[in-house]
């Protein structure tokens, strides 16, 4: 192993595995039985702070949201500590303040209206990163908290606890065609279209667009640009595109389904091979009814099973191929070098809570979710990947994004690439639950 077992307990990808176990571990024994999340509110901003049941007060969450900060940013500066990447202190100090920012995000897009619009919090905590770099610059004190690829890596790892293969399962044959039969040939062919028709010299950008817009958008994006090493203004322009077209997808494909009378299941596979975000794929669903949503939401999760193996593929290709000037044949240790060791993290929690949490845990996989998921890792990858975009925002400036723009290519690029998924997803759910498999639901 290049630099002995030191590797385990210096590099980032590693750290984040760890970090990510340790979460994991802390739910399963119930040590962290809830996480708290800044909650909705209409017309009263302090009511998303409150704890209120049946009309009545029972608390508030400042202080344990002031706890999970502590928590997070003492777990956190463990693995800054190690690789010795900034001064324990400062980090700290930061990443306080990146919190806060991040629950502002969090508050913002939990108004009744904002929420109803599918205006997330990564959204939110994006564009107030790009506020205050850009009008104000990020002082010091507060960029030394900005550990954007720490933050995401942790909740990729985390995000692998929701693959269960019960699921995948569940939805059978017709399911797994439509996510993962379209799914390659759509990142295969917006690649060649960017670099072969648009000329996009940013190979990068091209790559995670195309990632986002045929997998699950802002994971399969980050996933896809730790395996290329792509800069954080390519991950933030290419998340912008996606938040930007699932808000509009979000309403109009619904819509669509049901002014053209489609079968609400076959509309629902369509939704959930094509709209970028889990989320904004459910809300979508329930318009079209219970059994819909379970179907879209069945899709999209088999789908999100493809994000380590996309990040898996990317990284051999850019060692091989795009990185390879020299043309030789990469070795296979030097593939494992480059290779984003996050990704097994990700695949072993998926593994654990598919084959071991869940044949221990009585009744079906719902209660896997509700003791453990919901209440814990789903929480804190959430909040994870709150930060990350904080940090992103905070890191980005609109100059650099600019230059990136390449005459629009990445906007062309990713409105062709999504017709062409959108025309490809719903010939396959027609082919898959109509015509192949029309008892699947």
């Amino acid at each position: 192993m290049k630099g002995g077992f030191s590797v385990l307990w210096k590099e980032e990808d590693w750290w984040a595995i760890w970090l990510g176990f340790i979460i994991i571990i802390g739910a399963l024994l119930e040590i962290v039985p809830k996480v708290p999340k800044v909650g909705g509110w209409t017309d009263n901003p302090l009511n998303a702070f409150l704890l209120i049941k049946d009309d009545v007060t029972t608390g508030n969450i400042i202080v344990p949201l002031i706890a999970l900060m502590i928590a997070l940013a003492v777990l956190t500066s463990i693995a800054i500590g190690f690789m010795k990447v900034a001064n324990i202190g400062k980090y700290i100090v930061g990443f306080c303040g990146v919190f806060v920012i991040g629950v502002i995000a969090y508050w913002m897009s939990n108004q009744a209206e904002i929420k109803y619009w599918g205006l997330s919090y990564a959204l939110w905590a994006l564009l107030i990163g790009l506020l205050i770099s850009n009008t104000l610059k990020t002082p010091k004190w507060l960029l030394a908290g900005a550990r954007t690829e720490l933050y995401i890596k942790i909740g990729l790892v985390l995000l692998g606890c929701e693959i269960l293969f019960n699921k995948i399962i569940s939805l059978g044959i017709p399911g797994l065609m439509v996510a993962w039969i379209v799914t390659p040939v759509v990142i295969i062919f917006m690649y060649m279209f960017a670099i072969r028709k648009l000329k996009m010299k940013n190979k990068e950008l091209a790559i995670i667009v195309s990632a986002a817009t045929s997998v699950c958008g802002v994971s399969a994006a980050i996933a896809t640009a730790a395996a290329c090493r792509g800069k954080k203004e390519d991950l933030t322009l290419a998340v912008g595109l996606s938040l930007v077209f699932t808000v509009l997808m979000m309403f109009f494909m619904p819509l669509a389904i049901k002014w053209v009378g489609m079968n609400h299941i076959l509309g629902a596979a369509w939704m959930g091979g094509t709209i970028d975000s889990t989320g904004a794929v459910v809300a979508a669903g329930s318009m079209l009814g219970p059994d819909a949503m379970k179907v879209a939401a069945v899709v999209k999760m088999i789908q999100n099973v493809l994000i380590g193996l996309v990040a898996f593929f990317v990284a051999i290709y850019w060692v091989t191929k795009v990185e390879n000037d020299s043309g030789r044949k990469a070795s296979a240790m030097e593939i494992w070098y480059r290779f984003p060791k996050f990704v097994i993290g990700f695949v072993a929690a998926s593994l654990l809570f598919s084959f071991v949490i869940m044949p221990l845990t009585p009744g079906d996989f719902s209660e896997v979710e509700n003791r453990f998921i919901n209440p814990v890792t789903h929480i804190l990858q959430n909040w994870f990947f709150c930060l990350a975009f904080v940090s992103i925002g905070l890191e980005s400036n609109f100059k650099d994004l600019a230059s990136k723009m390449e005459g629009g290519k990445p906007m062309i690029l990713y409105v062709v690439g999504q017709s062409f998924n959108l025309i490809l997803t719903i010939a396959v759910a027609w082919l898959a639950f109509m015509v192949l498999f029309p008892h699947a639901i």
